[in-house]
């Protein structure tokens, strides 16, 4: 059974545009007038003052028509978005490395007449498009790739390779749906530019890169991304969701992404000889006792009903049979949602590996935390009203309430600023994939994963209609505010 039959099409649900022409007159190079009128208004307008505003102004009347609605404006322009999805997918970029993709980016929004800022907290790329008073919405994409070697089989597959920081040759895959991302708010561009009858206010295009590392977002909040640029009054974002059917759009009010903090324990040893153990202290033991006594934090302190994870990645210690070494290296990641039980966690490890090298005798540990993104927190004003909004245009059951998972996502730190943020899932795997995968009772491959890929033309038809509806609602034609 497909969940998703009584989803109706974005095509068929149009949005509710007034009919308000526009009047643009310019007296200056640098002064432009818009007066908005309706029918009645310009008819009863008198003749001479109508030819001298057309006479003073360089600009022609601009009588906007109600525009096409944007599941319409997307299937007929989806050809050339998804050629540009592909471009974005053969051509990925890692964390701190998308110059091209960037420069791409730039390009498209160059087009449009936006006004547009590169090397933005690296190469991030921020556009403006200003439409009339009203408040300003950020939307957000992010921008680069993984270290991975893709294996879709797909005829536009990745086959970049480039050489990592280590100095080994690596893949480059975009195995996490930046590249749909990225197609998703340039079609998003293209139809506001077209369509400004339907809206009033500023939208800034953010284009964010090394989201892989949770370290973008920063860079560009640093790099005055909301002093430089019109401070939002809202913050938007879609992330494609890999069990989730195309067509269907997941929205989740409060917590629903992880703070995510990564830990190096180094514990130290007396190394020597495998046939004296007496005479050493063995870094290895107390490492495997301390990966044992680590998985009680959560099932033992941390409250059943508070979401932890503690998860020992990495462990590398000695050379041979019979060398005993003289240190043990650990590597763990740490999830919470709430800040009290993120800092229960990091206390908590800090005293284990402490408490384990004491009862060994040993010297103690060096540990090492270092906080990586925190938790992204949806307002829960703006993702139910979004989502009451998305429910009447999409239907009821293409709208779901998810539930928070314990991977992480920088675009939190967006919301950390004071500015409510709302990151809704885009279904992008279609229904008949993932029936398949449940024929075969495996799980649809994960983001990340180097045989994802998800289903474009489906997942943009749904994406582009979706990011539009967010801003016509949060900056309606007329509204001043």
């Amino acid at each position: 059974m497909n969940p998703n039959r009584d989803c109706k099409s974005p095509s068929l649900q149009p949005l509710r545009f007034f009919r308000v022409f526009r009047l643009s007159v310019r007296v200056h190079p640098d002064q432009q007038f818009v007066f908005p009128f309706t029918p009645e208004m310009i008819v009863r307008l008198p003749i001479t003052v109508l030819a001298a505003l057309l006479a003073c102004s360089a600009v022609p009347l601009l009588f906007a028509a109600k525009p096409a609605s944007p599941g319409e404006w997307t299937k007929t322009n989806l050809p050339q978005l998804i050629e540009l999805y592909r471009h974005f997918h053969q051509n990925p970029e890692l964390p701190l490395k998308e110059e091209k993709t960037a420069a791409r980016i730039a390009q498209e929004l160059e087009l449009l007449e936006i006004k547009v800022t590169t090397r933005v907290g690296g190469y991030g790329v921020v556009g403006v498009l200003e439409n009339g008073p009203g408040k300003v919405v950020l939307l957000r994409s992010d921008m680069d790739a993984l270290p991975v070697v893709e294996q879709t089989g797909l005829p536009y597959a990745s086959k970049v390779r480039v050489e990592d920081a280590r100095g080994a040759t690596v893949g480059v895959m975009h195995a996490c749906g930046h590249d749909l991302h990225m197609a998703n708010l340039i079609g998003v561009a293209r139809y506001l530019v077209s369509a400004r009858v339907a809206w009033s206010g500023t939208v800034v295009f953010v284009f964010q890169p090394a989201e892989e590392l949770g370290a973008g977002a920063a860079a560009m909040i640093a790099d005055g991304l909301f002093g430089r640029f019109p401070r939002p009054h809202y913050a938007v974002a879609l992330h494609d969701s890999a069990d989730s059917p195309t067509g269907q759009i997941g929205y989740l009010a409060g917590f629903a992404m992880a703070n995510v903090d990564s830990v190096d324990i180094t514990i130290k040893g007396r190394g020597g000889h495998g046939a004296s153990p007496e005479s050493t202290i063995d870094p290895v033991v107390i490492a495997a006792r301390l990966v044992l006594d680590l998985q009680t934090i959560v099932s033992r302190e941390i409250k059943p009903i508070h979401p932890a994870v503690v998860t020992v990645g990495s462990i590398h210690g000695g050379t041979k049979h019979n060398i005993i070494s003289d240190e043990c290296r650990l590597q763990l990641t740490l999830r919470s949602l709430s800040p009290e039980v993120r800092q229960q966690l990091q206390d908590a490890v800090r005293r284990k590996a402490l408490a384990a090298a004491a009862s060994a005798g040993a010297p103690e540990p060096t540990i090492e935390i270092s906080e990586g993104t925190p938790a992204l927190f949806n307002d829960p004003h703006l993702t139910n009203r979004l989502a009451g909004m998305l429910k009447k245009r999409l239907g009821e059951k293409c709208v779901v309430e998810g539930e928070p998972v314990m991977g992480g996502e920088d675009f939190g730190r967006f919301g950390s600023t004071g500015v409510p943020t709302c990151m809704l899932r885009l279904g992008a795997v279609g229904q008949k994939r993932l029936d398949e995968f449940a024929a075969r009772k495996v799980p649809p491959h994960s983001l990340h994963s180097p045989l994802y890929f998800p289903d474009a033309e489906e997942a943009l038809a749904t994406g582009i209609p979706t990011l539009v509806a967010c801003v016509t609602e949060l900056l309606p034609p007329g509204n001043s505010d």
